[in-house]
């Protein structure tokens, strides 16, 4: 019997759910439950061949076990290992090289010194800090919000230079970032599931934490929905989460991205919503049985596969080579993308291909059968191609 657990804190409606609908299938050999887990044995491997995880984040007894269940060749929704390594910093980093359109936004040195610090500490920071380039790269509007944070804990709205400094004095010995406001007419909270679901539902972030979900939103632009879905699968997929949520802000028609380091996402019934509560139990129990079939499978423990999970993006369309030099780059060409395609087939158990899929969409988005291409395309690919050549060096 392969059991899928599911590891859970204070949320109330999406565990039950999750694990009575799994059963409600009645699947031959496999089982869902609670996970039910005391002092954590070296030398005892966990009976779970699924976790979902819900809590990790908040307790660290349970990050280790997951870590230690993972090793041992259990499935975890989400990747323990790289959840612990990320942060939101990073995300808007990896965001913009991929093209995915993010706000300006800067990280701080921490207002108190950290714990176990001193003055001497600090030494390579530059002193005072020049608080005008800030400014001008940013703005005085905008959010100033906790690198690795979440639930909109210590997050502060500012309007000007005297709030900022308020707000920023008020952070501790927190690592914060300071983000442009985007003045948006649209804003879309995503679910994104197994990196290729994905169901866009319209959100404000303004109103009370429970009246978020916009109940019978209007319209949308078919292409500003397309471009939404493609850049959430492009970030969960570059980011390696099986489950997550992308929030996107729409200013001008352009969606910025704005929160995508979401591994256990909102999902309960009270402030989601019936119909995309039942959507989000049913996408998670197929994502958690289709891992139990699978398992046991032990992650590839290298960062480079962790940032290998993307697709390689859409190829810019080649420039048109002089007539004297056409023949020659004719006869090279096939050969080059030969060898490519051996690399890639070669390390397809690295960095396999995602294969997308029709979202759906609240606000009627239209099915998506293409790539959106990046200026950054031709750099990552050669990224990509190098990561795949000593990935295929090392096997052999």
């Amino acid at each position: 019997m392969k059991k899928i657990g599911v590891l859970f804190g204070m949320e109330n409606s999406f565990p039950g759910a999750l694990v009575e609908h799994i059963n409600a299938r009645n699947l031959d050999g496999i089982q869902a439950e609670f996970v039910q887990t005391g002092a954590v044995h070296l030398d005892k491997t966990p009976s779970y061949a699924v976790i979902v995880d819900r809590i990790s984040h908040d307790v660290p007894f349970y990050r280790a076990f997951l870590k230690h269940a993972a090793i041992n060749g259990t499935a975890i929704v989400n990747n323990p290992f790289w959840w612990s390594a990320d942060d939101k910093f990073f995300n808007y980093t990896l965001a913009a090289k991929l093209g995915v359109a993010v706000p300006a936004t800067v990280i701080l040195p921490h207002k108190q010194l950290p714990e176990g610090t001193t003055d001497r500490s600090m030494r390579n920071l530059e002193y005072p800090l020049d608080w005008d380039s800030v400014f001008a790269y940013v703005g005085e509007h905008g959010f100033l919000k906790p690198v690795d944070g979440g639930g909109w804990r210590d997050v502060y709205h500012v309007h000007n230079r005297e709030e900022f400094f308020r707000a920023y004095d008020q952070s501790r010995d927190l690592c914060m970032m300071y983000q442009k406001a985007v003045e948006f007419t649209e804003y879309f909270r995503c679910y994104v599931v197994a990196q290729k679901h994905v169901r866009i539902m319209a959100y404000d972030p303004r109103m009370p934490h429970a009246e978020r979900y916009v109940q019978n939103p209007p319209a949308y632009s078919k292409k500003v929905l397309r471009r939404v879905e493609q850049d959430a699968l492009k970030l969960c997929r570059a980011l390696g989460y099986d489950l997550n949520t992308v929030e996107f802000a729409v200013e001008d028609g352009i969606p910025y991205a704005i929160d995508f380091m979401n591994p256990a996402p909102d999902a309960d019934l009270h402030s989601v919503g019936a119909a995309n509560f039942e959507w989000i139990v049913e996408k998670v129990a197929d994502l958690a049985i289709a891992k139990a079939h699978s398992a046991p499978a032990v992650p590839a423990l290298l960062w480079s596969a962790f940032l290998g999970a993307a697709a390689a993006p859409a190829k810019a369309a080649p420039k048109k080579p002089k007539a004297k030099k056409k023949a020659k780059a004719a006869a090279v060409k096939p050969k080059r993308v030969g060898k490519t395609a051996e690399k890639v087939e070669s390390a397809a158990a690295v960095a396999p291909a995602a294969v997308a899929e029709t979202a759906t969409v609240i606000a009627t988005a239209p099915a998506v059968n293409e790539t959106q291409p990046d200026d950054s395309a031709e750099a990552l690919e050669e990224a990509i191609e190098l990561k795949l050549m000593k990935t295929h060096k090392q096997r052999n």
